[in-house]
């Protein structure tokens, strides 16, 4: 468990700032009264988890004496990924449920008003079931490549 913790930290990490981020989309409005800005400003969490995995796999070269290959950082970014992944469905559900629970609702009012979807096929879409299922193919899709691509950043070799 000890080998894990450091990822597993991390993943939590990840998941309080996905959750606060949805809490700073609920407040600027981003979930009702702007809400036709939502698809776009929602995308810059993409900021926020890079620089988290970039602080995880930082942080475990710095653990390992300021070396790290690269191997070593995508294992760890991968197990971090799973834990995330496993976390998701309970961030969805905080998001949606407690921070925010008339999202679905509004997004589906809009989408319905500016004619992008019927009433049925908005019903379909936006819910807490399809939201799930989405973020549970989608987090270790971008987990996967976030990790390569920090990993290939951050690793380093001892120099003789």
């Amino acid at each position: 468990m000890k080998n894990i913790a450091h990822e597993i930290k991390w993943a939590v990490i990840f998941i309080v700032a996905g959750m606060a981020w949805m809490l700073l989309e609920k407040l600027t409005g981003l979930h009702d009264k702007h809400i036709d800005m939502h698809p776009i400003v929602t995308n810059l969490f993409m900021v926020v988890a890079i620089a988290v995995y970039w602080f995880a796999l930082s942080a475990k070269r710095k653990a390992n004496g300021g070396t790290i290959t690269f191997k070593k950082a995508f294992v760890s970014g991968l197990l971090m990924t799973l834990f995330i992944t496993v976390l998701t469905p309970l961030w969805q559900y905080v998001s949606v449920e407690i921070i925010s629970p008339d999202y679905f609702k509004n997004v589906t009012e809009y989408s319905v008003a500016q004619k992008l979807m019927t009433a049925d096929e908005a019903a379909a879409y936006f819910n807490l079931r399809n939201y799930i299922i989405s973020s549970l193919m989608f987090a270790p899709v971008t987990g996967i490549v976030t990790s390569a691509l920090i990993a290939l950043i951050v690793s380093r070799k001892k120099l003789v």
